[in-house]
């Protein structure tokens, strides 16, 4: 690596899904007002996309789309862990040229840069069976390193402790911690005590954000993907959000009750009654309507469904299996949720102490 100059830190996190890419999406627009110019890189991703034939991962894609970075996606996006990575490693360990390969990819996406933002995949250990954990990484990179971790107070610190051991034996600088996805009311309590607690391990607390349920809520256009779904109509708009989920297994009657702003109705395609009841209501502020068991109902029934202004979906599976994969969804914010990455940018803007991130590097 030519380049041992641009400011750059690395954001890791205790867990998966502790809010990495939140925060990350949220720094870099708070950080361009020190550092016009950011570069972003994640050398490690997990999750891709398919692009001109290259494998970039989801979050890289989000970020260009967000902050449009000027940088080639596949330096930004260097090594994609697909399905037999591992196993290839395994029989013939190739570990310079993946290090290489990242050192090569941050040059070039550091040219002209005032700042790069690294993003790791996980706790500091996930990579560690390819010799590509996120502490060898930041280290790789000379990166100084903040972790995300999920709310409370003894749980964080807990698993902040685990990840600081190995950053520590790589020889890695973590500047200090941020607690993700606390309850709003709760804000100021557990900043008090994780400060306290985070000190007693030689680390300062930089932030601490309140749970935004939203950020948490799957739009209709990520539930479609998830369930290989058809989309049986053309709706106003497909990133709406859903706020709670409701099968339709009761009679209509009582289905009626459920019919709110924000509800994602999930029901086989022959439940006409509830199908029927759905249809003719003024239910247009529904978030949509799923169709299980690859059932389609009668014509008449089926047209004035099209003419809906929410989305509704055919899916495969059966209503059980439908409600599983929906209530298991791991929501990534997407380029076009546009509402979440506003108020991502907000959050991040106020609860996080940005002054203190540039003064430590």
């Amino acid at each position: 690596m030519k380049n041992k100059n641009t400011p750059r830190v690395f954001i890791a996190a205790t867990r998966q899904n502790d809010g990495k890419t939140t925060t990350s999406l949220g720094l870099i627009a708070a950080l361009q007002k020190k550092f016009p110019r950011i570069g972003y890189i994640k050398p490690v991703g997990q999750r891709f996309v398919e692009i001109e034939e290259q494998n970039i991962d989801e979050d890289t894609v989000l970020m260009d789309s967000v902050y449009h970075l000027n940088c080639p996606l596949v330096d930004m996006s260097p090594i994609a862990i697909e399905p037999d990575f591992t196993r290839k490693y395994l029989q013939a360990a190739k570990n310079d040229s993946l290090v290489r390969k990242i050192h090569d990819a941050f040059d070039r996406v550091s040219w002209e840069k005032d700042f790069v933002l690294c993003e790791g995949s996980g706790h500091a250990g996930v990579g560690a069976v390819f010799d590509l954990s996120n502490a060898q990484v930041a280290k790789h990179l000379g990166c100084k390193v903040i972790i995300v971790a999920r709310g409370g107070i003894g749980k964080p610190i807990d698993e902040v402790a685990l990840n600081q051991a190995l950053f520590e034996k790589e020889g890695v600088e973590i500047i200090g911690v941020i607690i993700n996805k606390v309850m709003p009311e709760k804000v100021d309590y557990i900043a008090d005590f994780a400060r306290r607690g985070l000190k007693r391990k030689g680390l300062d607390l930089l932030g601490v954000i309140p749970h935004q349920p939203i950020l948490s809520s799957p739009t209709l256009e990520s539930i479609r993907d998830e369930l290989n779904a058809e989309v049986l109509n053309t709706p106003e708009k497909m990133n709406g959000i859903v706020d709670d989920v409701v099968v339709g297994a009761m009679s209509a009657t009582n289905a009626i009750k459920f019919f709110k702003r924000g509800v994602l109705l999930i029901t086989p395609g022959d439940r006409e009654d509830i199908l029927t009841a759905a249809a003719a209501s003024e239910v247009q502020k529904m978030a949509g309507i799923v169709l299980t068991g690859g059932i389609k109902p009668t014509n008449g029934l089926l047209r004035a469904l099209r003419e809906m202004k929410i989305p509704v979906l055919l899916a495969q599976d059966d209503s059980y299996m439908v409600a599983s994969k929906v209530h298991d969804l791991i929501v990534k914010t997407r380029p076009a949720d546009a509402e979440k990455i506003s108020l991502i940018r907000d959050i991040i803007a106020k609860n996080v102490n940005v002054k203190k991130i540039i003064e430590s590097l």
